[in-house]
């Protein structure tokens, strides 16, 4: 009940607009925030709880082939793990997360395995994307497992993109196109 919200014991509350308290100190969450994506409401619960995490960072990791594999890292923690079969649908999902969640440090690590669809995300994002971020191409070679049962719906693709993120690679900044004309 909204009278009880101030001294409901947990770490995290989730409630209507018109039920939050004036003078409330808890952790609350609109209810507006479920018509979001669901890993921008992992990111923003992650940020919310501060958990003193490390790194304030928001790493993407892409692996591009046919079955495009995409983690993404918030504060040091996997909220996504997911596969993508078209480029326009994972670059409107990236510039998403990129837009909703905010990070001192925004970086997508895109591997190296197929040039021409890594090349055609990277103008993509830049393209479509209105702010800056980092864009770093890394040297794929051996992040993909051999599992049994060959594919396993994408599992090898994923864990690819999960191993991108904690390689290193040439890193350069993108300026939208409203900064650099």
């Amino acid at each position: 009940m909204p009278e009880e919200i101030p001294t409901y014991p947990g770490n995290l509350i989730l409630t209507t607009t018109k039920e939050v308290p004036i003078d409330c100190h808890k952790l609350i969450l609109n209810e507006e925030i479920l018509d979001k994506h669901p890993t921008i409401i992992r990111g923003i619960i992650i940020q919310k709880l501060d958990l003193s995490f490390e790194k304030d960072d928001l790493v993407i990791g892409i692996d591009p082939g046919s079955r495009i594999g995409l983690s993404i890292f918030f504060f040091g923690k996997e909220i996504e793990n997911s596969l993508y079969n078209s480029v326009e649908d994972l670059v409107s999902h990236v510039i998403n997360v990129l837009a909703e969640l905010s990070a001192k440090r925004k970086l997508v690590k895109i591997g190296n395995g197929n040039m021409e669809i890594a090349r055609k995300i990277s103008t993509m994002l830049n393209l479509k994307f209105c702010s800056s971020f980092e864009l770093e191409f890394v040297d794929e070679r051996k992040t993909s497992l051999k599992i049994k049962n060959f594919n396993q719906r994408g599992k090898r693709d994923m864990l690819s993109a999960k191993y991108i993120i904690q390689r290193e690679g040439y890193r350069h900044f993108v300026l939208p196109l409203s900064i650099t004309g």
